[in-house]
Formats: structure tokens, C-alpha cells, sequence
């Protein structure tokens, strides 16, 4: 057999070697995501549990979702803890463009973004379009929400990249969000004061 035959037969064996782990690794993923959607805590535990286990990193291959998008969307606390203490990716968005804590304020689940920012969430962490969870909570009229993200430091004048508007600018937009426009209004920094001017030395 030549070096050329050689370099095949070894490309060869390592495919086939890699071949039924990468098989593996989509089939453990397929498990985890239909084991978060069925409430299966020890089916996911198990997979999580496993050497060199990436089912931490499982997305639907539908919606894009992964295993917080959907304890989010079935607003199921223990599930979100769960996942977020299992190291589920916090800054994945779906097929919609949201991430886990974006649908927590697009629902109005104010109880899992508080756990989502509790564990690490970007609270201004921004979609494709650059919508923020606070944009969203507004855009969505969530006073719920934005009450919770204004009182945890999300920032009302971040704006976004679709339309260069900020949370703020949105609530204004709309007679119907007076109440979330006061309470955004509420939280604008005071103004500074200015120095006081130094008096003059009196003369002798």
C-alpha cells in the first residue's frame, strides 16, 4: 500500500470513528430538548450527567428553541433554574430572534427573568434588531416587566438597530402606555448639580 492509500485508509478510519459519536451527540440532544418538553427531570439529568455530555447546548431544530426558551414559554420556574444552573446558553435567540430572557419579557413572565438575571442574563442584552427585554416588555405592555427590569438596571435609552428607537422613545409613541411611560420617567437620572461659583477674594 502506498503513502497516498495510507493517508485514505487513516481519514477513513477516523470518519468512522467520528461518525457514531457525532450520531450520538444529535441523538443525546433530540433526548434532552423532548425530555425538557415533557418535564422529564431525570431523563435530562441523565443526559446532562454524561462524559463530555453537549446536551447543554440542544436546540430544537423546529423552533430554534433551546431547553430555557422552552421552560420560559411554559413559564415552569423550577425548570428554569434547573437549566440555568445546568449551564444552558442564557444569549442563544430563536428562529423570532429572542433569547430566553427577550420571550420572558415578551410573555410578561417577570418571575423567570428575575431568575434569568439573577443567573448572569444580559438584562440589555439585545436581539438581531437590537431590541432589548425592556424594549420588548414595552413594546408589549408588560408594566409588570418593566417595573422589574427598570428596578434591576435595564437602561430605558438604549436604543434599538432597527429603528434607532430606545424604550422610552416607544412608550412615548403610544397613548396607551402612559403608565409605563411614567414609570420610565421616574427612573431618569437627577440632573447634576453645578459647582458653586467660588467668591471673589474681597479686596483690602
Amino acid at each position: 500500500m502506498n503513502v497516498r492509500a495510507l493517508g485514505f485508509a487513516a481519514v477513513a478510519a477516523c470518519v468512522a470513528a467520528a461518525s457514531p459519536l457525532a450520531a450520538q451527540a444529535v441523538s443525546d440532544s433530540v433526548a434532552f430538548i423532548k425530555a425538557v418538553r415533557e418535564g422529564d427531570g431525570g431523563k435530562a439529568t441523565a443526559l446532562l450527567s454524561k462524559p463530555g455530555s453537549t446536551a447543554a447546548s440542544a436546540r430544537d431544530s423546529g423552533s430554534g428553541e433551546n431547553a430555557l426558551h422552552i421552560a420560559v414559554r411554559r413559564r415552569d420556574l423550577p425548570w428554569v433554574n434547573f437549566m440555568a444552573q445546568s449551564g444552558v446558553a442564557m444569549g442563544v435567540v430563536d428562529k423570532t430572534g429572542d433569547t430566553p430572557l427577550g420571550l420572558a419579557a415578551r410573555l410578561g413572565y417577570a418571575e423567570g427573568a428575575r431568575v434569568l438575571i439573577a443567573r448572569g442574563a444580559k438584562i440589555d442584552g439585545g436581539n438581531p434588531r437590537g431590541e432589548t427585554p425592556l424594549i420588548i416588555a414595552v413594546q408589549n405592555k408588560r408594566l409588570d416587566m418593566v417595573r422589574m427590569l427598570v428596578a434591576n438596571g435595564a437602561n430605558p435609552d438604549k436604543a434599538d438597530s432597527a429603528a434607532g428607537y430606545s424604550a422610552r422613545d416607544y412608550a412615548k409613541q403610544d397613548r396607551r402606555s402612559a403608565a409605563i411611560l411614567r414609570l420610565l420617567e421616574e427612573k431618569r437620572a437627577p440632573a447634576a448639580r453645578p459647582f458653586p461659583a467660588k467668591a471673589s477674594p474681597k479686596p483690602q
